[in-house]
């Protein structure tokens, strides 16, 4: 039987925290594949460029990106009947308690402040891809 390739929609405006969740998602499932965009408004553009059957598994969002942030396109997300059926979590260097709730508030399944160390940063790619696999 043929199964399905699993695709992510990453979007971080940082250059450097975005090859790191890349790399290390892809140790845990080298068969993925990853869409990158750099703000809030290319997330928006993605989803609307695909067909219902080409939409990604799972988002990941920064809070902190240009033009919309996290929450702004949770809330944009959300709203739709479609789009709101994908998981979306937060990864983000922000660990401001009105970020974290104002991101849950909006859809955001879960919420991850980006750690200090890749053994860390390996755990959270195991449990951000738990949510892409229960999809």
């Amino acid at each position: 039987m043929h199964q399905k390739v699993l695709q992510i929609l990453i979007a971080d405006d940082d250059e450097e925290d975005m090859e790191l969740i890349e790399e290390s998602l892809l140790k845990v499932k080298p068969d993925a594949t990853l869409y990158k965009v750099k703000n809030g408004k290319a997330v928006i553009d993605y989803l609307k460029s695909k067909e219902n059957k080409e939409l990604p598994a799972l988002i990941i969002l920064d809070y902190s990106m240009p033009v919309l942030n996290g929450a702004q396109v949770l809330s944009i997300i959300s709203r739709d009947p479609l789009w709101g059926t994908i998981p979306v979590v937060v990864f983000s260097t922000s660990n401001s308690p009105l970020h974290i709730q104002e991101c849950r508030k909006s859809g955001a399944i879960d919420y991850f402040i980006k750690p200090r160390t890749m053994q860390e940063l390996s755990m959270i790619a195991e449990k951000i891809l738990d949510y892409a696999v229960k999809n």
